[in-house]
């Protein structure tokens, strides 16, 4: 497997740029998730990869090799697509063969190696089937099974479930992370689903109008999103933003909201004008000691939890607390913060104003 190293990476077409100066590092075996919205450059930037698109300008480094200006054969990666590229006309051995049979590997090599691979995708019962009558689920094992038999340097996959059901989804993509974990391989996996991102990365690069807007773990990303987009983009509901006009000394350690005093226990960057106190859902709670307060707008019952979403002086929010929680439409509703949880934006950039120097000191809350 290989470390593959991205710097500058650029793609024009025509006028229109795709991807903007991209640069990050997958390191050998990790599961690396390329996230963002459609038109974002997130496929564009994982065919470059692949070499089934040249750069504009940059380098790509695979395995210590450049290869920015290689074709895709040249590269020993395999691709993993959508809607499986698999051949109709052939079994299901037949496919996963196929290209061992290109190479010209011999025959009795290249039965124990599809052999090993069905074992691997519990699919040994069906490799004399047709795979035009396979189900979603089993012709996407075909197709992995094509791209583990050759054994490459990495794997590329765009979106290689999105074609299933969301039930049979979320299943598929557990089988895939184990599947990654035993073979150790580099992946770089495509998708515009946040929550399969959290899921399965290693470490997540998100995407916006072709330019790397964060790159991290996970848990880093969701904690302290480096902008409004990312804030917006990770969680499920997303960040809250309440609006405000400001301004924050280099040693602040508190912010006003409507008058209202909060403490925040870091050293913020400076910043002057409107500025916005981005929170997450589950860290805000009903304190009716709070004097900001807010109105009810609407419930909604979730089993476990409930979203209260609230209307404030600086704007909506919504609330994650308990299920047994009573609170009605129209109430008036005191609201705390967990000052460690919190994140502030200048809005005019969209930029959070946390240093990174703070990130990793604090044990996020």
């Amino acid at each position: 497997m290989a470390q593959i190293i991205i710097k500058n990476l650029r793609k024009d077409f025509g006028d229109f740029t795709a991807v903007k100066a991209s640069s990050f590092t997958i390191e050998d075996g990790e599961f690396f998730m390329l996230l963002g919205p459609s038109g974002c450059g997130k496929t564009t930037t994982l065919r470059m990869i692949a070499g089934l698109e040249l750069p504009t300008s940059g380098e790509i480094y695979i395995d210590g090799e450049e290869v920015s200006q290689k074709r895709a054969s040249q590269r020993d990666i395999a691709f993993v697509f959508q809607m499986f590229a698999l051949y109709p006309h052939l079994n299901v051995r037949q496919n996963i063969s196929y290209p061992l049979k290109s190479e010209g590997m011999p025959k009795a090599k290249i039965k124990a190696k599809v052999a090993e691979v069905a074992e691997i995708l519990g699919i040994t019962d069906i490799l004399s089937k047709p795979v035009g009558g396979l189900s979603g689920g089993d012709r996407q094992r075909v197709a992995l099974g094509r791209a583990i038999v050759r054994e490459p340097k990495a794997f590329m996959m765009d979106e290689p479930l999105g074609a299933l059901d969301a039930e049979f989804r979320e299943h598929m993509s557990e089988e895939l992370r184990a599947l990654h974990d035993r073979m150790g391989a580099t992946t770089v996996y495509v998708t515009h689903d946040q929550l399969e991102a959290m899921q399965m990365g290693d470490k997540i690069v998100v995407m916006n109008h072709g330019s790397v807007e964060q790159f991290g773990v996970p848990q880093e990303i969701y904690d302290w999103p480096a902008t409004m987009f990312v804030a917006d983009f990770i969680g499920s509901p997303p960040m809250n933003f309440l609006r405000f006009e400001g301004e924050i000394a280099k040693k602040d350690t508190s912010v006003s909201l409507n008058g209202h005093r909060f403490d925040i226990p870091f050293q913020l960057e400076e910043a002057k004008g409107a500025l916005v106190f981005g929170i997450r859902p589950e860290h805000v709670s009903l304190d009716e000691s709070s004097p900001y307060k807010g109105e009810v707008l609407v419930t909604e019952y979730l089993g476990t939890t409930q979203i209260v979403t609230i209307q404030t002086a600086n704007g909506v929010l919504k609330a994650r607390v308990e299920a047994r929680a009573e609170v009605t439409i129209g109430q008036t509703v005191g609201l705390a913060f967990n000052p460690r949880t919190v994140t502030l934006f200048y809005e005019p950039t969209g930029v959070a104003l946390l240093s990174d120097a703070n990130k990793g000191v604090l044990d996020h809350g």
